[in-house]
């Protein structure tokens, strides 16, 4: 009987395409993999492109000379174009020639050029989204070509509307699109395709949330209706603290859905918060594992129980607490909470930890000078705002007394909150060296 190969989903970070060897090794896993199943990589922007991206944003918004920055971004992806041998031929001057039908490395880079030039005051977040995908759409065309894969664009298949920034998924005509168009193409090889972006119906390209890669990955196996994902990553799984800020991480060897939404709405760097619904759904495991040793266990995330877990350390940096107090010393009231909650989501300042008392209600939130100034114009005549900046939200979930203890001490608490399973504190940054943690 002719074995069918089962239908998978890989996720490759940054991290993990930060250079040639990356990719090569990218590639050995993937070989490893594709006589036994159907595989569908997605790829995420190579190394720190997104933030290279941001900041060429930033100075072509601000009309300022973009050139060396640009310069220096297209360097980066030609020179590893050429380290993989993708195009030996090409003259150091000039753009390897690596090309899918219509698309390759030089069109690329001039529409890049063309967006950065024709951007207009205003539509702040739409014209980002234009010009910030450029990341997975370089790095999708260089690792195709390296493994030999097919090249997709993801961004005609996933739906979205024109929330930018974060664009909401029209899930049934995505699930339509990526069935009708994707499932033939199995048989063709592996797929390579983009993370973190979609498009709308009038063909505008959108991100879905910054390191929205894993959600991808989840969206196209809801829709493939495939037998796993697995998140490679630099790390041995799912850990219960990042080894990059905490002493000695524990790996969670399973761990169920409902515990791992949690910790990504906390701020978990491992998975992006809208990951995990769709594949819960659809009851599709979701595998953490480590590009570095592909064949350790990693974490397993899915239905049913597992063992007591170790308590969960997670710090969000660059916070914001933002306090509300009425100008005539009446109760924060459920109409006052009304009309901050509104604005709150009109800049769209999403709310991390919120505490109120009989006068005054404190919110902390991602800090962007930007949306807290249009929160400001909007509030500040009928409430008087107190807010901090460079602030730290610490929760720690599943958490004892020696954790608690542990995590603040030596630390100025500005706000502290506890549920049942949850403990969270908001502090001011410390100076180097004096966090025992870190």
């Amino acid at each position: 009987m002719q074995h069918t190969p089962v239908l998978k989903v890989y996720k490759f970070g940054g991290a993990s395409v930060k250079d040639a060897g990356s990719v090569r090794n990218l590639g050995r896993i993937v070989r490893e993999h594709a006589q036994e199943s159907q595989l569908l990589i997605v790829v995420s922007a190579m190394g720190k492109t997104t933030n290279a991206l941001e900041e060429l944003f930033q100075l072509a918004h601000a009309g300022q000379d973009y050139s060396t920055a640009l310069a220096a971004l297209k360097k980066f992806h030609c020179d590893m174009a050429r380290e993989l041998n993708l195009d030996a031929d090409a003259p150091p001057e000039a753009v390897p020639h690596v090309t899918f039908g219509d698309v390759s490395l030089a069109r690329l880079f001039e529409q890049l050029g063309d967006r950065l030039a024709t951007l207009v005051p205003g539509e702040f977040d739409r014209q980002y989204d234009q010009v910030v995908s450029f990341g997975e759409l370089l790095a999708t065309v260089i690792v195709a070509r390296a493994l030999a894969a097919q090249w997709l664009d993801c961004r005609p298949l996933l739906r979205t509307d024109h929330t930018w920034r974060e664009g909401r998924l029209d899930w049934p005509t995505t699930e339509r699109n990526v069935r009708a168009e994707v499932l033939p193409l199995f048989s063709q090889g592996p797929i390579v395709t983009q993370g973190f972006v979609g498009g709308t119906a009038s063909g505008q390209t959108t991100t879905l949330g910054r390191e929205g890669s894993d959600y991808t990955a989840a969206i196209f196996a809801y829709c493939l209706q495939a037998e796993s994902v697995t998140i490679w990553k630099d790390v041995a799984g799912l850990l219960n603290a990042d080894p990059k800020v905490f002493a000695d991480p524990v790996r969670y060897p399973r761990i169920s859905y409902q515990e791992t939404i949690e910790m990504a709405y906390y701020g978990a760097s491992v998975i992006h918060p809208k990951t995990i619904k769709p594949l819960a759904v659809r009851h599709i495991p979701l595998l953490v594992k480590s590009f570095v040793d592909p064949a350790a266990e990693g974490t397993r995330i899915g239905d049913g129980r597992h063992e007591p877990l170790a308590p969960a350390f997670i710090r969000k940096d660059n916070q914001c607490l933002i306090s509300f107090e009425s100008k005539d010393l009446t109760f924060i009231s459920e109409e006052n909470l009304e009309v901050i909650f509104g604005v709150l989501a009109q800049v769209r300042l999403k709310i991390n930890l919120m505490q109120n008392s009989a006068i005054s209600f404190s919110v902390c939130t991602d800090f962007s000078a930007y949306r807290l100034e249009k929160l400001l114009d909007q509030l500040r005549s009928q409430f008087t705002i107190h807010y901090n900046t460079d602030l730290e939200l610490y929760t720690i979930k599943n958490y004892d007394a020696t954790s608690i203890a542990r995590l603040t001490r030596g630390r100025r608490l500005l706000l502290e909150q506890r549920t049942r399973q949850t403990f969270q504190f908001v502090s001011q940054t410390l100076p180097a060296g004096q966090d025992a943690l870190l």
